[in-house]
């Protein structure tokens, strides 16, 4: 096995360009071998394990908020809650909801008040929305989540609200769309890729992170084996 030091929160201090504060971003992925992070089926391709996961728990467990796109929210119907009971006890123990807040980004709505999302967990729910889909999204949703309206759901734009909200780290978690929106906008301080021992093989099948517009440099601080799961865990470089 292949180690290097452990993963380490990294503190909060990156400002945006204009100079107003802006929460620590840690991008989160699976994928296969040929960077994959789902097939062509209708069933969704695993590429995590139970070790990975467990990770992943304790990643989320140090955040403030986690982020996924509206069609995550839609095709996956994660829960976005944490499987450590311990972990949660933790962050109430601290003085911390015992949940990170779910957030998510539309840009047409959509969103159906059943998924989990909004069901599961008592932590705060927030959706980034545009135009329209703000007031049919608010009257779906009800007091289900909060129905934040934007001109540009931006990753620029909401990382600043979301700052003003004191959330000081944030997890984005999927999918490819919002991945390469962050990298693009070179917003992302962390990246941990978690690689299956797999090929899909498709190349019709959606890849990790997908078109940023220019090359994104990171730093390899750490690799670790994770029962066959390779995790490598980047900082921004610089």
């Amino acid at each position: 096995m292949v180690t290097g030091q452990p993963w380490v929160a990294v503190t909060w201090d990156t400002p945006l360009v204009t100079g107003s504060p802006r929460p620590h971003v840690v991008l989160s992925v699976a994928m296969s071998v040929d960077g994959c992070i789902d097939d062509t089926s209708d069933t969704r391709l695993v590429l995590s394990n139970a070790a990975d996961l467990d990770e992943v728990d304790e990643l989320r467990a140090g955040c403030d908020a986690i982020l996924v796109g509206a069609g995550t929210v839609r095709a996956d119907d994660p829960r976005l809650v944490l499987r450590s009971a311990a972990r949660r006890a933790a962050r109430v123990a601290r003085g911390e909801p015992g949940d990170p807040a779910k957030v998510t980004l539309t840009g047409g709505g959509g969103l159906a008040p059943t998924a989990r999302f909004f069901t599961v967990g008592e932590a705060a729910k927030l959706v980034y929305g545009t135009g329209p889909a703000v007031a049919e999204l608010r009257a779906e949703l009800g007091g289900l989540a909060e129905v934040v309206g934007m001109a540009e759901p931006s990753p620029a734009a909401v990382l600043a609200d979301l700052a003003g909200r004191g959330i000081r780290r944030l997890l984005v978690e999927g999918g490819s769309q919002v991945q390469a929106a962050f990298l693009a906008a070179d917003l992302v301080d962390e990246l941990r890729l978690a690689i299956a021992p797999l090929l899909v093989g498709d190349p019709a099948a959606p890849r990790f992170a997908g078109a940023t517009g220019r090359p994104r440099h990171f730093t390899l601080v750490a690799t670790e084996q994770l029962d066959g799961v390779v995790v490598l865990h980047y900082r921004r470089a610089g």
